[in-house]
């Protein structure tokens, strides 16, 4: 690969990524004393999706957020 491309630079780059998610929010319930109270809930978590690139030997970094994985999107960031 060196001999094919002598004269091509290469880049060195980190790459991280990291789902965030939002909890559903706990809601108080009004019950009867002594009485479980009853309180149906829809679990639902909203997604973020954060992509980090960081060249190390300048410091340059750059940032991709998402709100669902798209494999084109992250091809083309790649």
């Amino acid at each position: 690969m060196r001999e094919a491309h002598s004269k091509a630079e290469v880049e060195a780059w980190a790459q991280d990524e990291h789902r965030l998610g939002f909890k559903p929010i706990l809601r108080r319930v009004c019950a009867r004393r002594g009485e479980r109270p009853l309180a149906p809930v829809h679990h639902r978590y909203e997604w973020l999706y954060v992509y980090g690139f960081l060249r190390p030997k300048t410091g340059e970094s750059f940032w991709l957020i998402l709100p669902a994985l798209n494999k084109e999107l992250f091809s083309m960031a790649l």
